[in-house]
């Protein structure tokens, strides 16, 4: 019988017959086997070291996350508690950030920002985390999103007037969500309606983050509900520079229904008939506040059309998958800083004559969550260095959004358990990080629809 199955397999014709025509031989390792990204080359032009492991920082990039820790650690650290207690960020922490340039990371130096790379915004949002996760949320919309959609679509006089302004002194905020639009983004019903020189927006919003806190909103509205058809855009609509191989953006006019209405409105706050509604009584990130937003014909200038008119939901999808890596750094941020804590605790703590630590039960556990996050980091550091290089990123941000935010909630329910009873009060920060990590699989795109996205873009990869 085993002569009989050695010639068998040697042979190989008859093995072969059991395989799909479709699938290669295997002499010819099939290209699926190969990395999507086994070829980039990436660029140090934003200050990576190309051929250096991922977690290898330039000088710079050192310079900065250094700052982003010490920050973290002396400044908001000591206000945590009270503003978790509270639901609300405290005047300092903002203007600290302005201070040390961390709202402005990629901006460029001319229009006030810090002029650093794409990588240097995932560093800095990583150690705010580790300290606070509200306080890395409202840094990380205001780099990935707010400042990302005008430095790409703003004309110079949007940019000299608002960019400079979101580099040093304003928070800004994304208004894309709605009551029956949340994953569905195509539902919205809020409308810009043109006459002469203005448009007049009519709707409302929910779930807007940074809503209390920001001067300047950055409104998803429908200048043609006409447009709006009951079929759905294609998944595979992706930006040129994000665009995997086999991937095309140029699609038939068909393909445009259903999107080509939405236009993105920069809308100043005490604008009149914009109304910022009380903050959510949220179970995490309570600090960073979360409103609704009435618009009772809000009247917007035609110069502040973001971009081209009718292309708002193309830029609206381009930021967020850029948000997914700041969203995949703030929950690796915060999964580790209570890692950090937890694992002191656990080495000092004696049961049965000798430390927690030395429980093989427990070690095990604690290296499998080691290897988690270390796992989370090489996802979300290679999305971002991708973005840097100008090379296909989507599935890759999709991937360490989702991995990032299902690690966080892994770990800090970990530490929660090595901890025992301590870990489940109030006066320790496990408890915080636990509720803060929940967010994590919700916003800025559920874990379900980051491996739709995985999913759309294996299909069409192998």
């Amino acid at each position: 019988m085993e002569v009989a199955a050695v010639r068998l397999l040697r042979g190989g014709a008859l093995l072969r017959r059991t395989f799909p025509a479709c699938l290669p031989s295997w002499k010819s390792p099939p290209r699926a086997l190969r990395s999507s990204q086994s070829q980039a080359q990436l660029s140090p032009a934003g200050g990576g070291l190309p051929g250096a492991p991922l977690q290898t920082l330039s000088e710079e990039e050192l310079m900065i996350q250094s700052a982003a820790k010490k920050f973290a650690q002396e400044q908001v650290a000591p206000l945590v508690s009270t503003m978790d207690e509270n639901a609300k960020m405290e005047k300092s922490v903002i203007q600290g950030l302005f201070q040390q340039g961390f709202m402005a990371v990629d901006v460029d130096a001319k229009y006030g920002g810090t002029g650093a790379s794409f990588f240097s915004v995932v560093l800095v949002v990583e150690e705010l985390a580790k300290v606070d996760a509200s306080v890395a949320l409202i840094c990380d919309i205001q780099n990935t999103v707010v400042n990302g959609l005008l430095r790409k679509h703003g004309t110079e006089e949007q940019k000299a007037a608002y960019l400079r302004q979101l580099a040093t002194a304003k928070v800004g905020s994304f208004c894309l969500s709605e009551a029956g639009a949340g994953s569905d983004s195509f539902a919205l019903k809020t409308r810009a309606e043109k006459k002469g020189g203005h448009y007049i927006l009519s709707g409302s919003k929910m779930w807007i983050s940074s809503a209390r806190e920001a001067e300047l909103f950055l409104v998803m509205a429908n200048v043609d509900p006409g447009a709006v058809s009951p079929q759905r855009p294609p998944s595979r609509f992706l930006s040129a520079r994000a665009q995997p191989p086999g991937l095309s953006w140029r699609l038939p006019p068909r393909h445009w229904q259903g999107y080509r209405g939405i236009t993105c409105f920069l809308v100043d706050r005490d604008t009149e008939g914009f109304h910022v509604g009380k903050a959510e009584n949220k179970l995490g990130i309570r600090a960073s506040s979360t409103c609704p937003l009435t618009l009772e014909d809000v009247k917007v200038p035609e110069a502040n059309v973001l971009g081209q008119v009718g292309h708002g939901y193309k830029y609206a999808i381009g930021s967020l998958n850029e948000g997914r890596i700041g969203i995949a750094a703030q929950m690796l941020g915060l999964a580790q800083g209570c890692f950090d804590y937890t694992i002191p605790y656990i080495k000092e703590r004696m049961q049965f004559g000798k430390r927690l630590f030395d429980f093989q039960g427990l070690q095990h556990q604690v290296a499998q969550v080691a290897t988690q996050l270390e796992a989370a980091r090489l996802l979300t550091y290679n999305a971002a260095r991708l973005v840097e290089a100008g090379k296909p990123f989507i599935k890759e941000a999709a991937m360490a959004k989702y991995y990032a935010s299902e690690v966080a909630g892994l770990t800090t329910s970990r530490c929660i358990d090595w901890m025992g009873g301590v870990g489940y009060t109030r006066s320790c920060p496990v408890e915080k990080y636990f509720r803060d990590a929940k967010i994590g699989t919700i916003y800025e795109g559920a874990s379900n629809i980051q491996l739709n996205t995985i999913g759309k873009h294996l299909d069409a990869q192998y």
